[in-house]
């Protein structure tokens, strides 16, 4: 990135240039990516290509001021950080769905990102309802965060009895749980972007992906709760978690709060579109 793309991208998240690339600094644009950069599949569905690649995503997610899903989202804001000084690793991850199962290789991709003051934390942007701040990669105890109560702990062995890591602690796979369920299972390897190409695709075209399956535009609220768009119905979380659901009557109601709740400007409403 560039000097002009880190500015852009730093106003699109309403953020200062950091003097130095600090444990504070990363929590703020942590959190401000998530409140400024919704979590969307619009582009599955629109018809439009997702490209891993750093000058196509910061063309979305800055240029175009949209959001995405992992991949983009944690694509674009990995370079946003290294571009900043920050030491970022891509780390692959499976999520875990019904019964326990876990998801495709390279079904998500999150962020390992050390500090110049010497921390070491786990960063995602782009796993929808989450933890709002960074969590400490290497702390094995409940972390409280205002998206619930995370854990990152070594994983046991998988449907097929093998345990990743070779066996040994420092390379063990990690399980990433928030209020006692398992979300995903991390592998601490370092991915390069190109790598996670066949989970995108997979993601995009496959009838066993919840994303062709259906439509979602979501964000974190400045008051630490959520809002939901799928489709045309609305959801409202409260920072307790108490919800409110509405539909969206007209075209123009769906566009309007695309545009006004999420900065996403639209010429038509997003139709849901079957794989093949």
């Amino acid at each position: 990135m560039n000097s002009a793309q880190v500015d852009a991208y730093l106003r699109r998240l309403g953020a200062e240039h950091p003097a130095w690339p600090t444990a504070d600094v990363l929590r703020e644009l942590h959190l401000r990516h998530l409140r400024a950069v919704p979590f969307e599949n619009l582009s599955i569905h629109l018809g439009e290509e997702i490209v891993l690649e750093e000058k196509r995503l910061l063309d979305k997610v800055v240029g175009a001021r949209r959001g995405g899903f992992c991949y983009e989202l944690n694509g674009s804001f990995g370079a946003l950080l290294a571009a900043l000084g920050y030491d970022v690793t891509l780390l692959a991850g499976r999520v875990y769905g019904d019964g326990g199962r876990l998801g495709v290789p390279y079904d998500h991709l999150a962020l390992r990102v050390r500090t110049v003051d010497g921390g070491d934390w786990l960063a995602d942007v782009g796993f929808g309802a989450h933890s709002h701040l960074p969590l400490a990669f290497g702390e094995r105890g409940e972390q409280e965060d205002p998206g619930g109560a995370f854990r990152i702990v070594e994983a046991g062995p998988d449907a097929a009895g093998v345990r990743g890591g070779h066996d040994t602690v420092e390379a063990a796979d990690l399980d990433v749980t928030r209020d006692g369920r398992a979300q995903y299972r991390l592998e601490v390897r370092p991915r390069t972007l190109g790598d996670f190409a066949v989970g995108a695709w997979w993601h995009s075209t496959s009838p066993e992906s919840h994303f062709t399956r259906s439509l979602v535009c979501s964000r974190v609220t400045g008051d630490g709760g959520r809002i939901t768009l799928s489709g045309r119905k609305v959801t409202s979380t409260a920072a307790d978690g108490t919800k409110e659901e509405r539909e969206l009557a007209t075209d123009e109601e769906v566009l309007g709060m695309y545009r006004e709740d999420f900065g996403i400007e639209l010429g038509g409403v997003p139709v849901l579109r079957r794989s093949v």
